[in-house]
């Protein structure tokens, strides 16, 4: 296995299963953050993820999202969108995943952030340096800071082994009869059915009124 974008980092359709099979790095102790750009008709994050390659001691993560306006670097962390800070790690490897409710829009840079705290044990994830959209580090901290402050962005070509499910926007469906059967839409065309069906409805009382006055 490998790390790829779409795959075991970035945004993702289905929740990855199995080792990424990256660099092994240190992460407890340390904020990462993964830069991607989401899909066009992205509109919600459902669940973040990391990969934990060792088995250490249980202690708490944190999760966030940040969007790519950094004072420093064009496109580097900034502003920290979303951030879910109490999550237990547990003490096995594996995935390690948070359940959200994060809207966002699409075909726009984020970064996903991943922290760890401090583990007797290193806890370690995985990492590529080539290849990808970039990461950025800060060592020594507790917490996924606002703004993130990374300064120059330490791997631009690098990727972590995070990632975030992702879904469309979705409309209510609603069910009409047509000359074919049952036919589908959603709420934004229901709008326009609506005015339609109440075109012609008036259309043929006028018409009656004209027969009746005849």
């Amino acid at each position: 296995m490998a790390i790829v974008i779409g795959t075991n980092s970035g945004f993702v359709t289905v929740a990855p299963t199995v080792d990424p099979g990256g660099t092994a790095v240190q992460i407890d102790i340390i904020s990462y953050v993964s830069k991607d750009t989401s899909p066009s008709t992205a509109a919600k994050i459902t669940e973040i993820g990391w990969w934990c390659d060792t088995a250490t001691e249980e202690s708490n993560f944190e999760v966030g999202l940040y969007a790519a306006d950094g004072a420093v670097v064009p496109n580097e962390a900034g502003t920290r969108l979303y951030h879910d800070n109490l999550n237990a790690k547990g003490t096995s490897l594996g995935w390690k995943t948070v359940s959200v409710d994060w809207d966002i829009d699409g075909d726009t840079d984020y970064w996903i952030g991943v922290q760890v705290d401090n583990t007797t044990t290193v806890t370690r994830t995985n990492q590529v340096t080539t290849g990808g959209p970039g990461f950025d580090f800060r060592v020594a901290v507790g917490a996924l800071f606002d703004p993130y402050g990374g300064g120059a962005i330490n791997e631009p070509n690098g990727m972590m082994a995070f990632y975030a499910v992702w879904e469309a926007a979705t409309g209510t469906n609603h069910q009409i009869i047509s000359g074919n059967g049952l036919s589908w839409f959603t709420t934004e065309y229901f709008g326009v059915w609506i005015t339609l069906f109440s075109f012609v409805v008036l259309s043929i009382i006028n018409t009656l009124k004209q027969f009746s006055i005849g």
